[in-house]
């Protein structure tokens, strides 16, 4: 894998050539070993390969999966932690293998995927949006758990539909540098006390940096990774790394030997003892440990992007009083909000399950009084998690339409902010919109109910400038089909 740190972002400006000549001369297994080996360059670290992987898969003119009503918004990249070290360009890939309605990705304290995810989706014909996942402090709230367990008033908040990086020198630029700073001191000051507490394991935060990432940024997750690879590095010998896991974690000889051949289990044994609340790692915080929260939903909204609110399961102190934490973002700016259905459904234990799945409901109910489009996902940063929800199951199939909706919503901001430069959340939306909440959310919605941007109508759109682009979106959205364009979908 290349670790060129090309600026990602500055290389996918531009499009990639619309590729249409099918190679039928190679036998089927040497087609599929080739598209195997294309797929696994999407993910390397070099956004060079990437692409040439991508321009290569589109030549093969292999044709999307059947169509299905589901969506993925949230999913996370390498560029912060994916479990299976997807790219941005990987998961617009598998997005369309899978024939996903739309797709989206997030990723934490940083938007260096947003280009490559929005150019590759639109060399796929992919309905796309993409994100940040930030928390935040909220003061209001400063005495009560919200949904980062054992945290009071520690607050996941996240933006979407974010459409190009922030211009260098702009204070939107100097922000997100903020964020990033501050998220590497509260990382590195960890790894500093792990390691000191832990010196058999020791890593080197650098090299994780430069090994494991492709845009110098880590997570919780990679250090877990680098961890894990420490004690396989210096417990080599047959039987020695369970032996010492036994010792970390204080459990028997057989469980720590079961649990070393089971990878998911193991990353959240260790984290949960070098990272979390009484891990090695861990230092409380407060008020000044993260940004407030509506301090982050204005730069979200000065990107051009949705601010969000964020829900976890509703068991905490704080989010059991759902309408007055939903009305308090609110009044910070928060106009979406973000879920994770499978955290609210699927639950081992019955009556357990059975609550979250009220919870569920209430904060959907809560979320149609104000007309909050919701964004949906399932994050990809856990071995074990779903590719996308089962809108059609018992449990998720009575809020399809709203999570499908909120979806259109947030597509349809994605390609007016992209082309037009009107944002949901914009001066220019509120101006023609004022408070009328169910029209702009009409509005969005059936833009984002157009067929997906593909490679002809986004350098069309981007030819034609933003004031032509919206009329165009305008009377395409009211017809229900691309119009006044030369390019045909």
């Amino acid at each position: 894998m290349s670790n060129v740190r090309t600026e990602p972002w500055v290389f996918w400006e531009n499009p990639i050539p619309a590729i249409r000549k099918k190679d039928e001369s190679k036998g089927r297994k040497v087609f599929q070993d080739q598209v195997k080996e294309l797929e696994a360059e999407l993910d390397d670290f070099s956004p060079e390969v990437r692409k040439s992987a991508l321009e290569k898969l589109t030549a093969l003119e292999i044709p999307p999966g059947d169509p299905v009503d589901n969506v993925n918004l949230h999913t996370h990249t390498f560029f912060s932690y994916n479990a299976y070290n997807w790219s941005p360009s990987r998961f617009a890939w598998e997005s369309r293998k899978a024939g996903l309605y739309a797709a989206g990705i997030i990723d934490f304290d940083g938007v260096d995927g947003v280009t490559e995810f929005l150019m590759a989706s639109e060399a796929l014909s992919l309905r796309a949006t993409a994100g940040i996942e930030i928390r935040g402090f909220l003061k209001e709230f400063a005495d009560f758990e919200i949904d980062s367990p054992g945290e009071p008033g520690v607050h996941y908040m996240a933006g979407a539909g974010f459409v190009k990086m922030p211009r260098k020198g702009t204070p939107e630029e100097a922000y997100l540098q903020f964020l990033k700073r501050k998220s590497e001191t509260r990382s590195r000051d960890m790894v500093d006390r792990i390691n000191a507490a832990v010196p058999d394991i020791a890593i080197d935060f650098d090299d994780v940096l430069r090994t494991r990432t492709p845009g110098g940024y880590a997570t919780e997750r990679h250090f877990v990774s680098a961890y894990i690879a420490k004690i396989k590095e210096r417990f080599s010998a047959p039987g020695q790394a369970p032996a010492y896991l036994s010792g970390l974690l204080a459990i028997p000889g057989d469980a720590a030997s079961a649990l070393w051949g089971n990878l998911p289990s193991l990353e959240e044994k260790i984290r949960g003892k070098l990272m979390k609340r009484g891990g090695y790692g861990y230092v409380q915080p407060g008020p000044e440990t993260f940004p407030p929260v509506g301090e982050v939903y204005a730069w979200v909204k000065a990107c051009g992007a949705v601010p969000m609110d964020s829900w976890l399961d509703g068991t905490s102190a704080g989010e059991s009083r759902a309408r007055e934490l939903l009305e308090c973002n609110r009044s910070l700016g928060a106009r979406a909000l973000n879920v994770i259905p499978d955290r609210n459904w699927n639950v081992k234990d019955p009556a357990d399950r059975q609550r979250k799945l009220e919870n569920l409901k209430k904060i959907i109910e809560l979320a149609g009084e104000f007309h909050m489009p919701i964004h949906i996902g399932t994050e990809g940063n856990k071995i074990g998690l779903p590719f996308v929800d089962d809108l059609g199951g018992a449990d998720l199939n009575p809020y399809k339409s709203v999570f499908v909706s909120g979806a259109r919503v947030l597509i349809g901001h994605a390609v007016l902010a992209r082309f037009a430069d009107f944002s949901y959340a914009g001066d220019r939306a509120d101006a023609e919109f004022a408070a009328d909440t169910k029209a702009r959310n009409r509005f969005f919605e059936a833009a984002g109910e157009l067929p997906p941007v593909n490679a002809p109508v986004g350098a069309e759109l981007r030819e034609m400038g933003p004031d032509k682009a919206l009329e165009i979106v305008r009377e395409s959205a009211k017809r229900g089909k691309w119009t006044g364009l030369r390019s045909s979908l």
